[in-house]
Order: structure tokens, then sequence, then C-alpha cells
């Protein structure tokens, strides 16, 4: 249980908005079959790990720790699995691995599309699958080096920070933070030229011009410009969605990993300092923020939320109009 209250609270607060609003998320692309894209497949992966971080965010803040660490592997298993929080950070440095996957997604589909519809032409569901998996697996592996950070002595569980690895330690840190933050910022500015480039071609005002010269001659030639511009703008804004996302996870990392970065050099950490403990919060909170940003600027999403509860509801009052006229229509007929 999280000892410090204003820690708890916070904790218990992202974890029920995680779990609420990625759960969400999971609902409205599992359920609306135009949200079932394979963009939209990362995205429902993505909440579907936040959703596991969320509810170990709520367990680890409301779930006591025993005062005596457990005989054999039970203790090893709580020290270093649950008290370090490697379950937490492994499903913390998925979700990245994930946001990865979903920017190297965007990035071939925009600025290489002959490649990446030759890449996706068979089996896309099971490939898509297959970075799934890649996640899980590099995920596991960069993060078992925090397997050892932490040792049971004397029935209590304290850090083993006098063997931690220098190398070790500092390329956990490359492979978990900076390469994912190089490889993503040079996909989102080489994905920033591209659309600019797009919107160059298709010109200022395409659906004017378009409209214009098919009534003019009638040739049919304003819808495939329509079309154009229809895509051009769903890319921009899946690219603007995705961007803040992006931005997000910096702020709500960089301190954290800058503190693990430190003391993988040498530095002392001291883990119940206030700055250690804020650092834990802002990648804690990185859970629950992205439904928000999903709800407020992904078009497709919130399109996705009025399909599965605005048709609900017009299907149910169809059916009550429905059966209220077979009445009328029964009551005409008897009388």
């Amino acid at each position: 249980m999280e000892e410090i209250l204003w820690l708890r609270i916070f904790k218990t607060i992202v974890g029920i908005v995680g779990i609420l609003g990625n759960g969400l998320v999971c609902l409205v692309i599992g359920k609306v079959s135009s949200m079932q894209t394979r963009t939209n497949a990362f995205i429902f992966h993505q909440a579907a790990v936040d959703l596991l971080g969320s509810l170990m965010i709520l367990l680890q803040s409301g779930v006591p720790l025993p005062d005596q660490m457990p005989d054999g592997v039970l203790g090893l298993i709580v020290c270093n699995v649950w008290y370090s929080n490697f379950s937490l950070f492994l499903l913390f440095v998925i979700s990245t691995l994930n946001l990865l996957s979903l920017t190297l997604e965007r990035y071939f589909a925009i600025v290489h599309p002959f490649r990446y519809q030759a890449a996706f032409a068979k089996r896309p569901k099971l490939k898509v699958g297959v970075v799934i998996a890649v996640c899980w697996i590099l995920g596991t592996v960069i993060k078992s080096y925090s397997l050892t950070i932490f040792k049971v002595q004397d029935g209590k569980c304290v850090s083993n920070a006098a063997n931690r690895s220098k190398v070790i330690g500092s390329l956990t840190t490359v492979l978990q933070y900076i390469v994912p933050v190089a490889v993503m910022l040079f996909a989102y500015i080489r994905i920033s030229v591209e659309l600019k480039r797009g919107a160059a071609r298709v010109g200022p005002a395409p659906s004017v011009i378009s409209s214009a010269a098919g009534a003019s001659n009638g040739d049919g030639n304003a819808q495939p410009a329509g079309l154009m511009e229809s895509l051009l703008r769903a890319r921009r804004n899946t690219f603007k969605m995705l961007w803040i996302v992006f931005i997000t996870f910096l702020v709500c990392w960089t301190p954290n990993q800058t503190i693990f970065l430190m003391f993988n050099l040498g530095w002392k950490l001291n883990y119940d300092g206030w700055y250690y403990l804020l650092s834990v919060a802002m990648v804690a909170a990185n859970c629950c923020v992205n439904p928000v940003i999903y709800a407020f600027k992904y078009r497709q999403f919130r399109k996705g939320l009025r399909e599965l509860f605005c048709s609900r509801r017009i299907n149910r009052e169809e059916a009550v109009n429905s059966a209220t006229s077979c009445r009328h229509s029964l009551h005409g007929e008897l009388g």
C-alpha cells in the first residue's frame, strides 16, 4: 500500500480514470466495425496495456505489503516483481514500444505507401499480431535488468544498488526511452513534411475547384480530388492526435528516465525523495491521458462513440415506435 497519502489518492484517481477511459476505448474499437483498422488495432492494444497498467497502479496504491517478506521463491517474487515496480514498469515499456509501432505504422503508410501496401498485402492481422507480440517479448527482455535492483535481506526488500551494472542499466534507459523517442521524433518530422507536400499537390481549395470543374464539363473529375482531400484531412487528424500523444509521453516520461539514467551511472537515489515519487506519479498519469486525447482530437474515435451509443438509442426508439404503431393498428382493426 502507498504510505504517502497524497500519492495514494493520486494513484487511486489515475487508476480509476485509466480503467474507465481505456476500457471505453477498447469497447468502441471492439464493437464498431468502422473502427477496426490497422492503426486502431495498435490503439486498441495501447489502451489494453494502459488499462492493465491503471489496474496495477490501483492495486499497488491500495493493497498492503507484508511487514516480513515470505521465505523462498515467493519472497523473491513479491520483492523483485511487485515491490520493485517491475510489473508496472514492464507494462509502461510495452506501452512505449506499442506507441513506437503505431508511429512507424503511420510513417510507412504516409511516407512509403507502396512498401506499406506490399508489406500488409497478405495476412495483415497476423502481421499486426506479430508486431504486438514482439512488443511484449522485447519489453520483457529490456526490463529484466530491473529484477536485480532489489533483494530480500533479513526479511526486508532492500535496494541492491551496490551490485548494479552501469553498462546494462544505461543500456536499458537507451533502449526503453532514448531510442524510441529518437525514432518517433524522426518519423513525425518526416510525416509532417510528407503531409505538407500532399497538401501542396492537392491545392489550396480542392473541393471548390473540383466541384466547379465537375459542374462545368461534367467529366466526373471532382470525386477523385475530393477523395484525396478527405484522405489527407483524415491523415492530418490522426497525425495531430498522435503528435499530442507523443508530446504527452515525453512530458510524463522524461523526468523519471533522467533519474533512472543518473542512478545507473552511480548517483545515490532516494526512493522516498519527492522528486522520484513525482516522476513515478507522472509516468503513472500517462496511463489515463490518452483516452482524453482521443476524445478531443481523434475525429474517428468520436464518430465511433456516436455510432456505438447513439445508434443503440435510435434502435431502441425505433423499436418502441414500431411497437406503439402496431398497438395503434391493432386497436384500429378491433374498433
